[in-house]
């Protein structure tokens, strides 16, 4: 039978056509296990880092606050202490005009009680900027006659 006949082929057609779209659902699977693994391991390889911290600074010390500041308080009643003195809403810009002439620092600080109207402390600061300051500061703890403990 070894015939010198030609083989005949046959052809196998497919029943739907090629899909020429790339399969992403293993390549997703590799990168969660990826993700895994760096996840388990990076915290064990974290606790070997050495970390080395600069030298503390010493901080300067604040000066001690001058007798010479201008600080304006607000009480809950509305009126202002100018110094420790009292002093009139009308009087106020006036008097505050004349204690800034005659300083080079014109820094005002302005302290108001926490029942303070919020109004009047706006126009306390409203006030000492239309008397010639230059820095207007709030302050939030009253200033103390005796040093700070340390």
């Amino acid at each position: 039978m070894s015939g010198g006949g030609k083989k005949k082929g046959f052809l196998i057609k497919p029943s739907t056509a090629m899909n020429n779209d790339i399969n992403v659902t293993p390549l997703v699977d590799v990168v969660l296990v990826l993700l895994i693994i760096f996840m388990t391991v990076t915290p064990i390889i974290e606790r070997n880092i050495k970390v080395v911290l600069p030298s503390m600074e010493k901080v300067e010390e604040a000066k001690d606050v001058p007798q010479e500041q201008l600080v304006v308080k607000v009480d809950a009643a509305g009126e202002l202490e100018l110094n420790g003195t009292k002093i009139a809403m009308n009087d106020y810009i006036t008097t505050l005009t004349e204690k800034l002439k005659l300083r080079t620092d014109k820094t005002v600080f302005v302290q108001a009680e926490d029942a303070a109207n919020y109004g009047r402390f706006v126009r306390a600061l409203d006030g000492a900027r239309a008397a010639g300051a230059t820095t207007l500061g709030v302050a939030t703890e009253p200033p103390s006659a005796e040093p700070a403990a340390q």
